[in-house]
């Protein structure tokens, strides 16, 4: 009998870099160890649709157990990384220490507020189930109290709803927030209009979507004014308040800030003692490895890594399916004693979604918008969702919503307090503050 160990691959991160390269390491002669903070798979592009109340949290989420279920050489841990001792290839866990041959680091990032980490609870990012359910819990909140408060006699409450940063998460959150108070809410409440909500969407830099060619950018700002959202680009936002957003001398009051203006990479990126880049990012070998450590891999948004163009490497969800499956093969060609290859990202193209039939997409020099683009935006998107059933559930919720506009997912849970709004109160009540109109 072969009495050789079999080698030890830790995984850190069940998103689509770390989960990727774990079914492909099924196949292999390895034993797989995946750890994740949560118990479930997120498919990330769609919690915009969460955090607006077009689908629930089962619906973009599966649980990482039933993922990897019947692939008998993963093993899946509930927990969070504390650090690494790479001398001794440890992974450290709160109450124990996990030995490996192999690293796969795919951690993450999460919000960036830039310094201002107290502007994080005014004004939450979305990049977890439970970012986009405080979100929806925000968004439907405002609107019922401003109906009590309209109802009550002191007339129709102001709401601004301010997304700083024109990225694409910026651009799907305006442009759905804009259909929701105009289509879906349009005919529910009594003393309010919703359609005189404002949705206020702030780029700092010159254009929106400053990562897509400059017709697809102008394109989608085309289409976010024609929903309704007010695009204001070349706007620094210096200062976020329980119940405003500050621009300078400007004062722009809001009922709910929303944040997409940055990322920072997981902070794990560092405790591996590895240079990283401005935004906490590990500055990665050509084949994913990290200087001086061969048996350790950083992917995902973790990495940063240049592709043949000179530019880096996106932090996107095709790149870090591609790094996963990659670094999947380079341990096997270790293990076979064969030089590891260098990652090529192939851009199979970028899309971006604004709101109802309308996105942008580039495949190569072929750039579209509109309706063909926001089918094409479809089309990947539940072709990229784990489970059947998942598919078929978000493909006929869209298309209940695409026909007769409703939101099915308009749930307010947790605590019905909004930290913009006893501000907004005083000031409508004392009229004293200059704001901007």
């Amino acid at each position: 009998m072969n009495s050789k160990p079999v080698p030890r691959v830790v995984i850190i991160g069940a998103g689509f870099g770390g989960l990727n390269a774990a079914l492909k390491l099924a196949h292999f002669p390895v034993h797989v160890t995946l750890i994740d903070r949560t118990n479930h798979h997120t498919f990330q592009p769609l919690l915009y649709q969460v955090a607006t109340a077009g689908l629930s949290p089962g619906e973009i989420a599966a649980p990482i157990r039933w993922i990897v279920r019947g692939l008998r050489n993963i093993e899946v841990l509930l927990g969070e990384v504390q650090g690494f001792d790479l001398e001794h290839r440890l992974v450290k866990l709160p109450d124990s220490e996990l030995p490996y041959d192999y690293l796969i680091v795919a951690a993450g990032a999460s919000h960036a507020y830039f310094g201002h980490d107290e502007w994080e609870p005014l004004a939450p990012g979305l990049k977890t189930i439970e970012d986009a359910l405080e979100i929806r819990r925000r968004v439907l909140l405002a609107f019922e109290l401003a109906e009590r408060h309209a109802a009550s006699g002191e007339g129709q409450m102001p709401l601004n709803f301010v997304v700083v940063g024109g990225g694409p998460t910026g651009v799907e959150l305006a442009g759905t927030l804009s259909e929701i108070a105009r289509l879906a809410l349009a005919d529910e409440f009594t003393s309010i209009d919703p359609k005189k909500t404002r949705i206020i969407l702030l780029e700092g830099g010159p254009r929106i979507l400053p990562t897509y060619p400059e017709d697809l950018s102008r394109s989608a700002e085309d289409q976010l004014r024609r929903l309704g959202v007010e695009v204001h680009t070349s706007t620094m936002v210096t200062g976020v308040e329980p119940a405003a957003v500050l621009m300078g001398q400007t004062r722009l009051p809001a009922v709910v800030t929303l944040w997409a203006a940055g990322v920072a990479a997981s902070p794990l990126g560092k405790s591996l003692g590895t240079p990283t880049d401005r935004a906490g990012r590990v500055l990665v070998n050509s084949d994913l490895t990290i200087p001086g450590h061969p048996e350790v891999f950083v992917i995902g948004d973790l990495a940063a890594l240049k592709d043949k163009s000179g530019q880096l490497v996106p932090g996107v969800a095709p790149a870090a399916i591609q790094q996963g499956k990659a670094t999947a093969r380079n341990i096997l060609r270790d293990l076979q004693g064969k030089p590891k290859s260098d990652f090529h990202y192939v851009n199979k193209g970028n899309l971006a979604t604004i709101g109802r039939a309308a996105a942008i997409a580039q495949f190569g020099k072929i750039h579209i918008s509109g309706f063909v683009a926001w089918l094409s935006w479809l089309f990947v998107h539940i072709i990229f969702l784990i489970g059947f059933r998942n598919r078929l559930i978000v493909l006929i919720q869209w298309a209940w919503s695409y026909f007769t506009y409703e939101r099915g997912a308009r749930l307010i849970t947790g605590d019905q307090t909004l930290p913009s709004w006893t501000e907004l109160q005083q000031e409508e009540n004392t009229s004293e503050t200059p704001v901007a109109r």
